[in-house]
């Protein structure tokens, strides 16, 4: 029985933890860019674009369709980015094991 009570110590332990990282990944601004730098792209810990930011050299009309693309690449790059993040988050909560995708938090 000692195990168990161990057992379920460290489990409430680890779910403390996880939402400690959640509060943290609210806060947590990750992001991408395209283009050598022209798109760039803001996201929060929840994955949600919170700041585009586009160079004027792109401003013209011909390059709207570029543009366009620019962002979409831009905001791939900072969710590819915010995933490694929070995959490195849960690292240092659990240790290295491998969490189940339904229980990580938010992507």
């Amino acid at each position: 029985m000692k195990n168990i009570s161990q057992m379920m110590k460290q489990a409430q332990e680890m779910q403390k933890k996880m939402e400690e990282m959640q509060k943290s990944l609210e806060n947590a601004e990750i992001s991408g860019e395209s283009g050598g730098g022209l798109v760039q792209v803001i996201l929060n810990g929840k994955g949600n674009m919170v700041k585009l930011s586009i160079d004027e050299s792109l401003s013209s009309e011909s390059e709207f369709a570029i543009v366009e693309d620019l962002i979409i690449a831009a905001h791939n790059d900072a969710k590819v980015k915010l995933e490694e993040y929070t995959s490195e988050q849960m690292k240092k909560i659990t240790g290295g094991v491998n969490i189940p995708s339904g229980l990580k938090p938010f992507i």
